[in-house]
């Protein structure tokens, strides 16, 4: 548990190492993470509750309240302080970018790398900073020499972008990008795992799988799931997109060769920004997105060559991952399932609301997929922006339909609370003529 002088300080260093000081005064953030020192050993479930505790952190957002958005999984918002960071590292780039953007601060991207590398539970050479959890699964994607006939194996609930990727190999190179369903929801890990297994063939040379489905929410058995495949001599690409500072976890629990995730939602870093993991013994066989140099070929930088890139995004970073570190892991995930139940568990009370997501702490966090029996998602996802300006995501799959319903840390209950009223008026009245 941190103290208030360990998080302090955490804030204090990355000010130490920015061309001019960090404020921390913007609205909240200061006196929230004071708050969340100060408690000590609470449990997080019991602080889950804390409004007022939960309050200062709301305040550290110049998020627009008359729109309640609930569409975080797409992209978070950041803390004022993180983007006023970026704003300085991006105004001290163009002073001289020759100078102060290469010479200057590219170099203090390695102290982000060791930090984020620190927080994931990983070694800092086994880490690319890179824009996107899509940018970190193409380059893993398309990274494995295969031959025409090779299968690579997902679920039909995998990110659309990422099939698109196998489907653009299928087309140029003869590879077979075979899908299998999953439960929905999924409640027994080893069924998961079975069905994964049953579905390998002696032609699989690569397996996709999501930590967390975006669809649903769904929290998936990544370690089970390797270890099968790893005993069959079968990569598995882990996408984490939606899990990384969302729920409490490092790399040890996971034990995968590859994990791809993005910054800008659950760590509530700028927009742009994501991280790839590849196990050290790894990085020489995989090609990078972009070419490099064959002297890179053992160095996990080879995976961020891209030409000029900004480095005011990647620096401040080091903002948002202080704010996650001064909340805390355990408390924030909790926090998150605690908004989480408290509509999901309101609306279940009416006979014709479905969820399409665990409830259960194992299998699913912030993220939920509800429907309304008798009313098309669409029309109900258009109906909650036009008249209520309550922004979700309508999800259409073959096998289901539903609201994702996404909140973060600066949702309030109120906010909450007008969803939830909307979707009762919509089962008791109907949607308007």
């Amino acid at each position: 548990m941190h103290t208030r002088r360990q998080i302090l300080g955490a804030l204090a260093a990355p000010a130490a190492a920015a061309v001019a000081p960090v404020s921390f005064h913007a609205p909240g953030v200061l006196a929230a993470l004071e708050a969340f020192a100060a408690v000590g050993d609470e449990p997080p479930e019991q602080l889950a509750r804390d409004e007022a505790l939960w309050f200062d952190v709301q305040k550290s957002f110049t998020v627009d309240r008359s729109i309640v958005n609930l569409n975080n999984g797409g992209v978070s918002p950041s803390p004022a302080h993180v983007q006023a960071a970026m704003k300085r590292f991006l105004d001290y780039s163009n002073e001289a970018p020759a100078h102060t953007m290469w010479h200057v601060l590219e170099p203090r991207r390695e102290q982000v790398r060791t930090r984020l590398a620190r927080t994931f539970g990983c070694d800092p050479e086994e880490l690319a900073l890179t824009r996107n959890a899509s940018e970190s699964l193409q380059i893993c994607q398309l990274g494995f020499d295969l031959e025409p006939g090779d299968e690579v194996l997902t679920t039909d609930q995998d990110y659309p972008r990422m099939r698109t990727t196998f489907q653009q190999r299928e087309r140029r190179e003869g590879l077979v990008l075979r899908t299998f369903p999953l439960p929905v929801p999924a409640e027994d890990p080893a069924e998961v795992v079975r069905r994964f297994e049953e579905h390998v063939t002696d032609r699989t040379r690569l397996i996709l799988m999501c930590h967390v489905i975006n669809l649903t929410g769904q929290i998936l058995p990544v370690r089970e799931v390797v270890a099968m495949a790893r005993a069959r001599g079968i990569p598995v690409i882990v996408d984490g997109a939606h899990a990384f500072a969302h729920m409490d976890f490092t790399h040890p629990d996971l034990d995968c060769d590859y994990y791809a995730t993005s910054l800008h939602k659950w760590l509530l870093a700028p927009h742009g920004t994501g991280f790839l993991y590849v196990r050290r013994a790894r990085i020489p066989e995989l090609w990078p997105l972009m070419a490099a140099p064959e002297k890179m070929d053992d160095d996990v930088r080879k995976f961020e060559e891209i030409g000029t890139h900004p480095a005011a995004n990647h620096l401040a970073i080091a903002e948002a991952l202080s704010f996650h570190l001064g909340i805390g892991a355990a408390r924030k995930e909790a926090r998150l399932r605690h908004l989480r139940d408290h509509w999901a568990h309101r609306l279940l009370e009416h006979d014709r609301v479905r969820l399409h997501t665990s409830l259960d702490p194992r299998f699913s966090c912030a993220i939920a997929t509800v429907q309304v029996e008798g009313v098309p998602t669409r029309d109900l996802q258009q109906h909650l922006w036009k008249e209520h300006r309550i922004l979700t995501v309508a999800i259409e799959h073959d096998d289901f339909e539903g609201l994702r319903v996404t909140p973060n840390v600066y949702t309030t209950v109120e906010e909450l609370d007008r969803f939830s009223e909307a979707v009762e008026e919509v089962v008791r009245d109907g949607l308007p003529a």
